[in-house]
C-alpha cells in the first residue's frame, strides 16, 4: 500500500511561504528591469487558452508523466567528476542528486500556471480542494522526484495541503519508475544490443566533434583525472552496452564518461547566473551548449529508447498510465520520475521524431512534463491529446513566471501509424490498443 509522506508535506509547505516572498521578489525585480526578451511563445492565443485548447472540445481528465526538476549532479565530493576539470563546479544549494532551491521555484511556477490551465479549462474550479479519489501524486521513492511533486502541487493546489504518495522506503527506486530489465535472455541481450547497435552507431560516431568542444570546456587536459590517467580523450569507438535482469541498461566506455560532465555543464547553466562562469570561463553560445547536450541526449537514446528495450524498461510506467485513465472519478494524476522514464514510455508508444523549440536539451528536458488530456468531443467520444510541456531555456535560467503572455513550450507529439482527427486528436480506443 502506498504510504503518504505527511512530514515532508508540513516541510514543504513551510519552504512554499518562504519561495512565494523569493518569487515576489523576483517578480519585483523583472518588472523594474527592462523587459526580459523570452525565445519561448509569448503571443497569447486567439481563444485565450493558456495552454492547450481544443474548439468545441471539454477537458475530461489529464494524466502527467514528469521528470523531476534542477537537481545538483549525481556524484561530488572527490568523484570522477569533481577530478575531470581542473575548475570548481558550481556550490549547489543542495546535496548531490537532490533537487535545487532553483527547481523547487521553477517547479512551484510550473504547477501555478497548469492550475490556470485547468482552471481555464473547467476541470478545476477556483481554489479547488479535491475529493480523495479525484487526484493523485505519485512519486519515485528518491528525494528530487518527491520534492518536484511536493512543489508542483504547491503550486497546483495551494490551499488543498494535497499530499504526495511514495510505494517504498525513501532514497530507494520504486519498480513502477525504476527503468530496469525484467525479461532477459541471452537471444534477448543479443537482439536488443543489435538494435541499439543498428540505431544509435552513427550517432555516437558523430559526437566527435561535441566531444572536442565538450574537453575543451571542461579543461580536461589540465585535470587530475588526466594526470593520473583516470580518463584519456574521449573516443566513439569503446562504447560498450550492459543488459543484466533486475538492473538498468549500463554501458562502459567514453559516452558514460561524457554524459556525466555534460550533464553537470548543463544543470550549472542553469543555476549559475553568469554564462560564461557556467562555461569555466568559455564564452558559448546557445548553439554550442545544445552541442554539449546533445552527448546527454544520446546517452539516453541509446540506453533507453530502443524498441525492445523500451517496451521492457517502461512497462510499469505502462499499466500505471492505462490503470489512471480507468479509474473512476479521477480527474488529474501526476507522476513524477525521470528523463529515462519519459524517454522509455515515448518510445515504446512509437511517438515519431520531435524538436523542442528554445530548449538546449532535444529529448527529456529537466522539469518536463509528458501530458496526456482526454477530451470529450461535440460528437460525444473520446479524445487524447499527447504533449510535451517544458520550460524553456530562458525560462529556467530567468525564473520567468508563466502566465498567458509567458507560456512553457509546448510540443504536440504524433503516434506513428496512427490517424488523428480534424482537430489532431487521437480516438481514446486506439491510445488505449497502443498502450496494450
Amino acid at each position: 500500500m502506498l504510504r503518504k509522506n505527511k512530514v515532508l508535506n508540513i516541510i514543504a509547505g513551510i519552504l512554499f511561504l518562504i519561495l512565494c516572498g523569493m518569487l515576489l521578489c523576483i517578480v519585483k525585480c523583472n518588472r523594474s528591469a527592462d523587459p526580459v526578451q523570452t525565445e519561448g511563445p509569448a503571443d497569447v492565443p486567439a481563444d485565450g487558452s493558456w495552454l492547450l485548447s481544443y474548439d468545441g472540445y471539454t477537458l475530461d481528465q489529464v494524466v502527467i508523466l514528469s521528470r523531476h526538476n534542477i537537481r545538483a549532479p549525481l556524484s561530488g565530493g572527490d568523484s570522477l567528476l569533481a577530478k575531470i576539470t581542473p575548475h570548481e563546479w558550481f556550490k549547489w544549494s543542495s546535496d548531490p542528486s537532490e533537487l535545487s532551491v532553483r527547481g523547487g521555484i521553477l517547479e512551484t511556477i510550473m504547477g501555478q500556471y497548469f492550475r490556470k490551465w485547468l482552471e481555464a479549462e473547467g476541470l478545476f474550479p477556483e481554489n479547488y480542494h479535491p475529493d480523495p479519489d479525484s487526484v493523485k501524486v505519485y512519486a519515485n521513492s528518491k528525494q528530487r522526484t518527491i520534492a518536484t511533486a511536493q512543489f508542483f502541487t504547491a503550486g497546483l493546489l495551494p490551499t488543498a495541503g494535497e499530499e504526495i504518495e511514495y510505494g517504498v522506503e525513501f532514497d530507494t527506486m520504486d519498480p513502477v519508475f525504476e527503468p530496469k530489465l525484467t525479461f532477459v535472455s541471452d537471444s534477448y541481450v543479443q537482439a536488443a544490443k543489435s538494435q541499439i547497435e543498428e540505431m544509435f552507431s552513427e550517432e555516437i560516431d558523430g559526437l566527435a566533434d561535441n566531444y572536442r568542444l565538450l574537453t575543451d570546456v571542461i579543461d580536461l587536459h589540465e585535470s587530475r583525472a588526466w594526470a593520473d590517467g583516470s580518463v584519456s580523450d574521449f573516443s566513439t569507438d569503446d562504447t560498450q552496452i550492459i543488459l543484466e535482469l533486475d538492473q538498468e541498461p549500463g554501458m562502459t566506455g567514453s559516452l558514460k564518461t561524457a554524459f556525466s560532465a555534460s550533464d553537470a555543464l548543463i544543470l550549472q547553466y542553469y543555476e549559475e547566473e553568469d554564462e560564461t562562469a557556467a562555461a569555466f570561463g568559455h564564452d558559448l553560445d546557445r548553439d554550442e551548449w545544445k552541442e554539449i547536450s546533445r552527448i546527454r541526449d544520446v546517452y539516453g537514446d541509446v540506453l533507453f529508447t530502443a524498441p525492445l528495450v523500451a517496451c521492457n524498461v517502461a512497462n510499469p510506467l505502462l499499466k500505471e498510465i492505462q490503470s489512471e485513465f480507468g479509474t473512476n472519478g479521477r480527474k488529474f494524476t501526476f507522476l513524477c520520475g525521470h528523463d529515462s522514464n519519459i524517454g522509455s514510455v515515448l518510445a515504446a508508444l512509437d511517438v515519431e521524431e520531435y524538436d523542442l523549440p528554445d530548449s538546449i536539451e532535444g529529448k527529456t528536458p529537466i522539469g518536463g512534463k509528458l501530458v496526456f488530456s482526454k477530451w470529450m468531443g461535440p460528437d460525444k467520444k473520446e479524445y487524447i491529446s499527447a504533449d510535451l510541456v517544458y520550460q524553456t531555456t530562458d525560462e529556467l535560467r530567468g525564473l520567468i513566471i508563466l502566465d498567458e503572455y509567458n507560456r512553457p513550450g509546448v510540443c504536440h507529439l504524433r503516434f506513428k501509424d496512427m490517424k488523428t482527427n480534424d482537430a489532431g486528436l487521437y480516438p481514446v480506443e486506439e491510445f488505449e490498443k497502443r498502450i496494450q
